[in-house]
């Protein structure tokens, strides 16, 4: 019965996505993107004899995790191919031309006759799920096929399905699994308990990526300028409910503080609305000029892309998602050791949790609590520099998990052309 309900399930969404198409910008691009989608992979795949290491994100997130595993078997690898897929738009439309994989591709939708065309054309010597990725078909024709499949930085929870009473089908999905590479040893305990003991507690590849990423932080000399050496708060990957709490703290603070705010999605009309909110003190990325750009007090990034190098500039860092939609990468911000800030929903991210237990991070309910967090911090320098080295203390501590990752899978690699 689950995996009848499981069938159903996969094949409604694929349904519902359809038919939201015409209406819906990132439903026309998952519909669109697939469309053709065994004849683009037959091209594309057509005529490599090299050996084939598949890599599946959900989206971009899921694709930072991956990526230093991706690189570092490439580099130890050379002779072998990379073939990436994602699921979401978000993911693929933003990384279809990354270099560090030879094929990129959407992932067609779950079922058995996908399953069996994709691993038939794509012929991976080993697949690597990152993450929540849990595709039954996929991993059953992978396994049918003696192909090894790991997960890596996977992570449990006890609430999840896998270990309720009535979550046999998705138990039997983690059986598929030749190994799982878990974020941490509570993960570990519970697949144990489930008689899942192909596992190893190697820790989160995100913590390798933000180092990676911080050692090559680009320059920005608008937001330099912009800074003009003042106190400044990053606001990253915020929803319109964020925003509800952290307008009138901009408008307390902005005489002491300048704010650079990166929406998670760029919509111009939220992006006039909130220009029309601070007329004359806001501006944005794309029409800002070197010139006068220290005269402003908001800066709203209206692109894609720069993010992670803009908390290099900050002195504090505002954290969105955690007030519905889930909390975004604290990580970025953290490898520079930036105070943080975010929303109450963030108990479901590990890391998280850890830098709120070290005191470097601090969720927030509304904007009254978030002043007054703030005010505690501004007001004592030498507690901002024992929290600055918390926070970068705590990334550089946990990073490896990747070396560990890549040493494993030597016994699923070719190890020549």
């Amino acid at each position: 019965m689950a995996a009848f309900l499981y069938k159903l399930g996969v094949q409604f969404y694929g349904l519902l996505l359809r038919s939201s198409a015409p209406f819906h910008d990132k439903a026309k691009q998952w519909v669109d993107g697939r469309k053709n989608i065994f004849q683009t992979i037959s091209l594309k795949m057509a005529g490599n004899a090299a050996p084939v290491i598949w890599f599946h994100c959900a989206s971009l997130g899921e694709f930072e995790q991956g990526r230093p595993v991706m690189e570092q078997i490439k580099q130890e690898y050379p002779h072998v191919k990379i073939a990436l897929t994602f699921f979401s738009p978000s993911g693929y439309e933003v990384r279809k031309n990354y270099a560090g994989a030879d094929y990129i591709f959407y992932l067609p939708l779950d079922t058995a006759a996908h399953a069996r065309q994709f691993v038939a054309l794509v012929k991976p010597v080993l697949a690597v799920f990152v993450k929540y990725e849990f595709w039954y078909y996929y991993l059953r024709e992978l396994h049918t096929r003696q192909i090894p499949v790991i997960s890596i930085s996977a992570i449990f929870r006890e609430n999840q399905v896998f270990f309720k009473p009535y979550g046999s089908f998705y138990r039997n999905i983690l059986k598929f699994f030749t190994h799982l590479f878990t974020q941490d040893q509570a993960s570990a305990q519970l697949l144990a308990q489930q008689g899942i003991s192909q596992v190893t507690v190697a820790g989160d590849t995100r913590f390798d990526r933000v180092l990676q990423t911080a050692a090559a932080a680009k320059n920005i000399p608008i937001i330099e300028n912009f800074k003009n050496k003042e106190p400044m708060m990053v606001i990253g990957s915020s929803w319109p409910a964020d925003m509800r709490v952290l307008m009138p703290f901009i408008q307390e603070n902005l005489t002491t503080l300048k704010f650079v705010i990166a929406p998670h999605e760029i919509h111009p009309a939220q992006i006039a609305e909130m220009l029309s909110q601070f007329p004359e003190i806001a501006t944005t990325y794309s029409t800002a000029t070197p010139t006068h750009v220290a005269d402003y007090r908001i800066m709203i990034i209206d692109n894609i892309g720069l993010l992670s190098s803009l908390y290099r500039y900050g002195s504090y860092a505002y954290i969105g998602g955690a007030f519905g939609k889930g909390l975004h990468n604290t990580l970025e911000a953290a490898v520079f050791g930036l105070p943080l800030f975010f929303g109450p929903a963030y108990t479901k991210f590990k890391e998280a949790v850890d830098l709120v237990a070290l005191h470097g991070a601090f969720p927030v309910q509304n904007t009254a609590e978030l002043q007054a967090r703030f005010n505690q911090i501004q007001a004592d320098e030498q507690k901002q520099k024992q929290l600055s080295e918390k926070n970068k203390n705590y990334v550089t501590q946990q990073a490896g998990a990747t070396a560990t990752i890549v040493a494993a899978c030597k016994q699923w690699l070719p190890q020549t052309a």
